[in-house]
């Protein structure tokens, strides 16, 4: 099963990914049929190793632009009129891409006779796929049936996010209650169905094929011997924890034990791994400090004759161990907007300028940011760095909130990436519970994944204050 640092990718989305490209491609070879009519003609146009690579360049293009335009997103392929809208959007967006790389590299291109065939094909294509793909189980088999075993909050959580999220393909058959004292009672919908004491006969009767575990109290009233023997014979046997940290991406904190975190995988932070980092981040800063100049000398001329001096904002953040460090801003409010002390930052901030409510909107703000990347202070990737007021606040409200400050904070990170922005305790506290399965799961391969989903935040403007 395929994941993203340690979160699975639904099934479904691997089937649309993989058939969008055989979709494009098909759509391509439809079009070099209706270009050149002649059987023989076709061959020797496909005969040359080169033409696949050309093709394939076609099919990346447009695979980029749809997972730009969120045509993975399952709310998205269920709105017919705003699935065409998106499809004819990223279709034209791969193909102002592709023209802009034939002009300086013409002998990559197709042919604009093949274009002019190939676009409406592989819109008409992926459109009808994508609608038809609406009917569950289609070749995904039947849902996989789920019992959770335990009446505890974490598997009710696991429930909703179970309901909340079709493309798992899960189906909840129900809840097996601790004592069998509550049995009809509705949960979530689905309720009870039985007692823990009848967990291998409602197994074989409802022919489930995953226990989720979320006993109220495991201590002499977890039915080792049962679930040992459903483990052996082919049932999938899993802690609520775990589970919904795969699905959903954060490591749920609520009635969660320290000793799940300690014998828990995960955590590692090899010499070797933290070196790499460490080298990337000076790398890619100092790059990018160079190549963003004639940006940065733009906002800051913009924001000196809006609002006048000072061009930077300076303020106290919390970092790697604890230490506390200046972070580097553009401003984006006005001055002394903070007079009465700090407060979360809102929608509709009066206390942003016309200049800051757009550089916040592009993320320009953070540009002088790089500086403390360079300087070793923060890293491209990691939590975002809080201000110890705020800091104080959530140490008070939740123990595990020094776990951040195991890495360096970042400039974006997992929490940016997969959560609104936190302006509240409780927000933060959701956000800390994507660091934590950020620090867990630490890699490369998880930050150039953040990259690429950053791009995209981004670009469709989600999250900024």
């Amino acid at each position: 099963m395929l994941k993203i640092g340690g979160q699975k990718v639904p099934p479904r989305t691997l089937m649309l990914f993989a058939s969008d490209g055989i979709l494009i491609a098909l759509g391509l070879l439809f079009a070099i049929t209706l270009r050149f009519h002649d059987f023989r003609a076709i061959l020797n146009y496909l005969r040359p190793v080169h033409t696949y690579s050309r093709i394939f360049l076609v099919v990346a293009a447009c695979g980029i632009a749809l997972y730009y335009n969120d045509l993975y997103n399952r709310e998205v392929i269920a709105r017919h009129f705003e699935l065409f809208l998106r499809l004819l959007q990223a279709l034209g967006t791969a193909c102002i891409e592709l023209a802009i790389l034939y002009y300086f590299l013409p002998e990559l291109s197709l042919g604009r006779g093949i274009a002019v065939f190939a676009a409406p094909a592989i819109l008409l294509l992926l459109f009808g796929w994508r609608v038809f793909l609406e009917h569950e189980g289609v070749f995904l088999g039947g849902l996989e049936r789920v019992l959770v075993l335990g009446t505890g909050p974490a598997g009710i959580s696991v429930v909703r996010q179970i309901i909340a999220k079709p493309e798992l393909h899960m189906k909840v058959i129900g809840f097996l209650d601790e004592k069998g004292e509550n049995i009809g009672k509705s949960l979530v919908n689905p309720g009870i169905i039985g007692a823990a004491s009848d967990l291998e006969s409602v197994v074989a009767a409802e022919r489930i094929e995953r226990v989720i575990l979320s006993l109220k109290e495991r201590r002499g009233r977890t039915p080792m011997r049962e679930l040992l023997a459903l483990k052996f014979a082919g049932v999938c046997v899993e802690d609520a924890h775990s589970f919904h940290e795969r699905i959903t991406g954060r490591i749920p904190l609520e009635n969660l034990s320290p000793s799940w975190l300690v014998l828990s995988e995960g955590f590692r932070k090899s010499p070797f791994l933290l070196a790499a980092k460490r080298t990337l981040d000076f790398v890619v800063s100092a790059i990018t400090l160079i190549v963003t100049l004639p940006i940065m000398a733009l906002v800051a001329a913009a924001i000196w004759f809006e609002s006048g001096s000072p061009i930077l904002f300076r303020q106290e953040r919390v970092g790697l161990g604890g230490r506390s460090f200046e972070i580097l801003k553009f401003r984006s409010m006005y001055q002394n907007a903070e007079a009465n002390g700090p407060s979360w930052a809102a929608s509709d901030d009066n206390r942003i300028t016309k200049v800051g409510r757009f550089i916040r909107k592009c993320r320009l703000d953070e540009l002088p940011q790089l500086y403390n990347v360079f300087r070793g202070e923060m890293s491209i990737i990691g939590p975002r760095p809080e201000r110890p007021f705020f800091c104080r606040q959530l140490e008070e409200a939740t123990t595990y909130y020094v776990l951040r400050h195991t890495v360096r904070p970042g400039i974006t990170g997992w929490a940016q990436v997969k959560y609104q922005y936190g302006s509240t305790i409780e927000e933060s506290k959701t956000k800390l519970e994507y660091d934590i399965f950020y620090i867990k799961h630490l890699s490369i391969f998880l930050d150039i994944a953040i990259l690429i989903e950053t791009a995209k935040v981004i670009l469709h403007g989600r999250g900024a204050k």
